[in-house]
């Protein structure tokens, strides 16, 4: 059709207007392509004022015809609520259609609402054969969502080999995930040989075009010197960049480098803040670190209210220098009411994850009778699974001990510790 092969041409110059008037004839006697192009024409506003409501009566009429590109763009509209009210159902009709004529993209859709039970009850073997489909033809984001299956064991077998195969896939298409992931396996080694310089050109890459967690571990690279020489103000450049992008994780790296004046100049007043940044987002690290600026009145005024809060907020995410820090703050009275059964209460919670501080708080609680009965023997125990974790000062308490109780106390002690140990190391 005349019309149809002008509208073309008229598009492909960027002539959008005399394009819709090739198009418009066409479209209304019928024809399915030149009615695709009026829809994709009204919704991205090429020669008309965008309108979604006006694009969605001819993409219908396109994808009713079998016009594959329309009944994507259909699914689309449906999925995102433009000129229609949203219905996951609705789009993944159209989505099943366009992918019966195996549109990559569509297929993607259809497993990617699998793997999410949009519209469909949530079925992850069902979500990893659709994304292998269109993985086949080439399609990126299923090559990285099918690796990012494999790499969990998640509808299918987990396999790092073969996640570390379909991310490399979508890597060398450009696809940043995937970018990001194939450099961690590099990094860490599953399912390729550890290789800390690939991992970092990967993560370049990610990080170039604007992946966060690529752009944070890139500056962990750049801190500890893996694949690359230790630069600590290039590490402070990649987290500010990560962190500029919101990641708490970044923020949190960035902070603790203004804390330490590591790469940069020293601010505790800016490590409070970007502190505060990650902790609202739920980091407990950075929730745990902000605590301690408030109780120490580093960068911030002390609160010891604060303080408390926060630790409270990063005790919950069990956090187990938190919870030893929380502990402190009830041991002491500070912005809180002096409780040692509240304080012993949060040591044991940190000591069940072989945090040495705790363990050996707890050893002190026994010895000085704080939140308990003095018991010498029971503090025995706890400064050995202190001294286990790495503890300097519990190797001179368990000296003084042992000159106090006889070979029975300790023996039940050394017990207690190895019962302790035999149910909570596996945490540790």
């Amino acid at each position: 059709m005349a019309g149809l092969e002008e509208g073309e041409a008229a598009y492909a110059a960027g002539d959008y207007k005399a394009a819709y008037g090739e198009f418009l004839p066409p479209a209304e006697a019928g024809d399915p392509y030149a009615q695709f192009y009026l829809g994709q024409m009204y919704e991205n506003g090429e020669g008309v004022e965008p309108d979604y409501a006006d694009a969605l009566p001819w993409y219908r009429k396109a994808a009713a015809q079998g016009n594959a590109d329309a009944q994507l763009s259909l699914g689309w509209m449906y999925d995102q609520g433009r000129g229609v009210r949203r219905d996951y159902v609705e789009a993944l009709r159209w989505y099943r259609a366009a992918a019966e004529q195996q549109v990559p993209t569509a297929l993607y859709n259809v497993g990617l609402y699998h793997e999410f039970g949009r519209g469909v009850e949530k079925d992850m073997a069902e979500a990893a054969r659709w994304y292998r489909l269109a993985a086949d033809l080439g399609d990126a984001d299923a090559q990285n969502n099918l690796g990012v299956m494999y790499r969990r064991g998640s509808g299918v077998a987990q396999d790092d080999a073969e996640a570390a195969r379909l991310y490399r896939l979508a890597a060398e298409q450009g696809q940043m995930h995937g970018q990001y992931n194939l450099g961690y396996l590099y990094d860490k080694g599953y399912g390729v040989e550890q290789d800390h310089a690939l991992a970092v050109e990967w993560y370049l890459l990610a990080a170039e075009q604007g992946h966060s967690d690529a752009g944070n571990n890139l500056g962990v690279m750049y801190a500890t010197g893996r694949g690359v020489e230790r630069d600590d103000a290039e590490a402070v450049r990649w987290y500010r960049m990560a962190a500029e992008q919101g990641d708490r994780t970044a923020q949190s790296n960035l902070a603790f480098r203004y804390q330490s004046g590591t790469g940069v100049e020293r601010d505790l007043a800016e490590a409070a803040r970007l502190f505060e940044l990650s902790a609202a987002q739920g980091s407990a690290t950075a929730q745990t670190r902000l605590a301690t600026l408030y109780r120490q009145g580093k960068g911030v005024d002390r609160d010891d209210i604060q303080a408390v809060s926060w630790y409270r907020v990063a005790a919950a995410q069990d956090d187990p220098r938190a919870q030893t820090n929380l502990g402190f703050m009830y041991g002491a009275g500070r912005g809180v009411e002096r409780d040692d059964a509240e304080a012993l209460r949060w040591y044991r919670r940190a000591a069940r994850q072989g945090y040495a501080r705790a363990l050996y708080n707890l050893g002190l609680a026994y010895e000085q009778g704080r939140g308990s009965a003095a018991d010498n023997a029971r503090a025995y125990q706890w400064y050995l699974l202190a001294k286990g974790q790495g503890s300097g000062p519990a190797s001179s308490r368990l000296l003084i001990l042992w000159l106090k109780l006889d070979s029975v106390e300790i023996a039940e002690a050394e017990r207690l510790a190895a019962e302790w140990r035999d149910e909570y190391a596996a945490n540790w």
